[in-house]
């Protein structure tokens, strides 16, 4: 397995729910859909909102709640969750750690320019930031569409998943930098039947992806994006700058 822990996913109690239902998520941070749940803490986001995907509006909560989200819809429809975390830091102990990450992730060409760039083997930091997404249907989820939010890195539903009857295609879309994300790789973890599968998608020159996916899945869809940055290895600077984008839904 690849240097840590590498997702971080809004998981829904409830990915459906009735009118009148509280709506109730936890932020994960794991692999293959398991990991430890993260409490309401304002200091360590830049934005948590829910809604429809036109109507928006701040999560709020109480220091420490968990689950970090709590709250009944008013309103029937695609509801839309977003969370950005503030910056975090990663030490580099090992080349090992670094390939690992980069080869998970089809970063591979960060390997060759960190060696352009004279930087050391072990000792360096890396800044990281955090962009998750969920959909929720809160009735039949129908109608309402997700939509691009401003994320810096962000996967896009171009289907609205709870339309998809008995299973079927899911189109995806990848954006970094409010630009489609072409011929990257998305990684896809499926958790269906009691197991959890992973697989590797790519995205063509519009940035979209197309997923064949089962009736009553729960999805995590992610990709890594990895720059770098200018910084002092030595006075423990970061000299790469990587982004994460995720988004969870269910297949009804």
């Amino acid at each position: 397995m690849a240097a840590r822990a590498h997702e971080f996913w809004i998981e829904p109690q409830a990915y459906t729910l009735g009118p009148g239902d509280a709506l109730r998520a936890s932020l994960k941070i794991g692999e293959m859909f398991a990991g430890a749940s993260y409490p309401y803490v304002p200091d360590n986001f830049l934005r948590f909102e829910a809604g429809p995907a036109d109507r928006l509006r701040p999560v709020s909560g109480r220091m420490g709640d968990r689950p970090a989200l709590a709250l009944e819809p008013p309103a029937t429809g695609l509801w839309v969750i977003v969370h950005e975390t503030t910056a975090l830091w990663l030490t580099y102990d090992g080349w090992d750690r670094f390939e690992a990450f980069t080869g998970q992730h089809d970063l591979g060409a960060a390997r060759d320019l960190h060696r352009a760039r004279g930087l050391p083997d072990n000792g360096f930091r890396e800044m990281y930031f955090r962009h998750a997404k969920s959909l929720v249907a809160v009735g039949d989820g129908r109608s309402g569409a997700d939509r691009r939010l401003g994320l810096e890195v962000e996967i896009v539903a171009e289907t609205n998943p709870y339309t998809v009857r008995d299973g079927g295609p899911v189109v995806l879309r990848m954006f970094d930098g409010g630009a489609p994300r072409a011929d990257a790789q998305m990684e896809l973890f499926v958790r269906h039947g009691g197991k959890v599968t992973r697989d590797t998608l790519r995205s063509d020159a519009r940035g979209r992806v197309t997923a064949v996916l089962p009736a009553g899945a729960e999805v995590l869809a992610n990709f890594t994006t990895l720059e770098p940055v200018e910084g002092d290895p030595a006075a423990r600077e970061a000299v790469w700058l990587s982004r994460w984008a995720s988004l969870t839904f269910a297949m009804p």
